[in-house]
């Protein structure tokens, strides 16, 4: 099984600092947000991981090269300017072969187990939901049974933690466009299912926020 790690975002809420350092590149304890993600994916025992670069792009590939000290092989595709997150996934299926891949995006924070994801049986989609952060207390999906909806209470935080089938994108065309819409799209068709995780997850979006999770985590790994 293969990963993405989605880091091509501007990170524009957290400028003036992303005017020089991408945002997967941000570190806590010591450790750059993607780097966390690398390490949980080889400790699953994913290995071929697929990252996708756009913003400041080149000091990711720099910073992380082949993944060799990583016991990882990294691949890089490369947008000349920001895809959104379905248009990044759609350019890196050709890195991503035909079978399910997880993919993860490069600036949360969190303690989820990705073995939970390995080979795990899915129609168009798996989604690993949460509680609502402050900043979206409205939440995206509802959760009945392992099924996933668009309505219903409660709505949960889409984690922003996937494993999705290269057949959700088979429709689409090349450019740039979101996930959101193919997911709901799936979901009406009862093709998609999830999980509710209570661990530690963070989006690391503003400055305040990451400051917090730097400090909450200062002497501690997750």
């Amino acid at each position: 099984m293969k990963a993405i790690i989605l880091a091509a975002g501007e990170g524009r809420r957290l400028k003036p600092l992303t005017d020089h350092i991408p945002k997967p590149l941000l570190k806590i304890n010591g450790q750059c947000l993607i780097e966390y993600h690398i390490n949980a994916l080889v400790k699953a025992g994913i290995n071929e991981i697929i990252i996708n670069v756009s913003h400041l792009g080149q000091q990711i590939i720099d910073t992380l090269g082949d993944g060799h000290r990583y016991n990882a092989k990294l691949a890089y595709s490369i947008e000349s300017e920001p895809l959104e997150t379905a248009g990044g996934i759609l350019k890196a299926l050709p890195l991503l072969g035909s079978n399910p891949f997880i993919a993860i995006s490069a600036d949360i924070f969190t303690d989820y187990h990705f073995k939970n994801l390995v080979d795990l049986p899915i129609h168009l989609a798996h989604l690993v939901l949460t509680d609502n952060p402050p900043f979206h207390p409205n939440g995206d999906f509802a959760l009945e049974k392992s099924i996933v909806k668009n309505d219903g209470k409660p709505l949960y935080n889409f984690a922003g933690i996937s494993v999705l089938s290269p057949l959700l994108f088979k429709d689409c065309k090349s450019g740039k466009f979101s996930l959101a819409p193919l997911l709901r799209s799936a979901i009406n068709n009862f093709a998609v299912s999830g999980e509710y995780f209570q661990g530690i997850w963070h989006n690391i979006g503003t400055m305040e926020i990451y400051q917090t999770v730097q400090q909450k985590f200062a002497n501690n790994k997750v």
